[in-house]
């Protein structure tokens, strides 16, 4: 079998190679990918090769193929159709989601390959990764009904979050972006919308997730006194400068980093990483997670669409999660 997956060959360059398929393993399913979601933050790192060496391990993707800096085919979060598997297995047929890399056709192992609700459909099951990571990060904020939260960066990521959290009793949260365009977005989610400058101060749990030195230097301005700063954002190869002297002993605060590639504390050995999965995609059930995703762009055109939609020009409005289709 010959499958077509989507490689980055150098620095903003990609292209289309034909992949050779051998029959599927025991505990192998082949899918035939119907979507596949773009993580602009993660996939425009990788794009551009700002990929730090001493990461290379950490930041492979479950099912890359190549090697940092490249060539690779990198991506995790490709939604498909089961169709065959070299045992029988419930999967065959189904509707499932992988962490796999833009590809039309490919093999992965059974355990990988998680049923997507019928109540989800393709498009929005494309954010599976993207909520599973929100869900570890609030799994790791540990939120108390009422407080007052912020999220820093209106980006998927954060955006899932701010939706999670807002989902708690009693909770004010607000998220702070530059783009006035993500209003919309973030008021449909059940949260407020602020801009730089006008962010709520006495903030008792933050979510940064804006992948900015000045987003995470607005999280630590906005703090309550004792206040929880989670770091959800990777910065790459590039150094953050932070204002760790002022107020930062005074007021007590905390800052903490926050990761998908390890469960969190609160939940290990309570889940496993299927379940954790699982769970993620049933939280797309709701409509308003439409707002998210798009637009759709085939899977041939993007060799040539792929710089832009990770990096717009001036002037024009970044997507959230745009969606390849096949």
């Amino acid at each position: 079998m010959e499958a077509r997956a989507f490689w980055i060959i150098a620095p903003g360059q990609g292209e289309i190679r034909s992949v050779a398929l051998s029959p599927p393993a025991p505990d192998q399913v082949l899918v035939r990918s119907r979507a596949s979601g773009i993580s602009r933050g993660t996939e425009r790192l990788v794009f551009e090769g700002r990929v730090p060496a001493s990461q290379w391990d950490a930041m492979r993707a479950p099912l890359q193929r190549g090697d940092f800096p490249f060539p690779l085919a990198y991506g995790y979060a490709a939604v498909g159709i089961a169709e065959a598997a070299a045992l029988e297995t419930e999967l065959k047929g189904r509707r499932v989601f992988c962490l796999h890399p833009h590809q039309d056709l490919f093999l992965a192992p059974a355990a990988m390959c998680i049923p997507v609700p019928d109540s989800v459909p393709d498009h929005r099951a494309v954010l599976g990764a993207n909520m599973e990571t929100a869900l570890n990060i609030v799994w790791d904020a540990a939120p108390l009904p009422g407080e007052r939260i912020l999220v820093v960066g209106g980006g998927v990521v954060g955006l899932l979050a701010a939706y999670l959290l807002a989902q708690i009793p009693g909770t004010v949260v607000s998220v702070l972006d530059t783009d006035p365009a993500r209003r919309g977005a973030v008021e449909a989610l059940g949260a407020r919308f602020v801009t730089p400058g006008n962010g709520p101060d006495g903030q008792e749990l933050i979510i940064h997730a804006s992948a900015s030195a000045e987003g995470l230097r607005q999280a630590l301005r906005l703090a309550a006194f004792e206040g929880r700063i989670l770091e959800a954002s990777w910065h790459g190869d590039r150094d953050i400068a932070l204002p760790l002297g002022e107020e930062f002993h005074s007021r007590r605060l905390t800052l903490r980093s926050t990761q998908v590639g390890a469960m969190s504390p609160a939940m290990r050995g309570r889940r496993s990483h299927a379940e954790r999965l699982a769970l993620a995609l049933s939280l797309l059930e709701a409509p308003v997670l439409d707002a998210l995703v798009g637009p759709a762009i085939p899977f041939a055109e993007l060799p040539g669409r792929m710089r832009t939609l990770l990096s717009p020009p001036p002037g024009e409005a970044a997507p959230l999660c745009p969606v390849v289709t096949y």
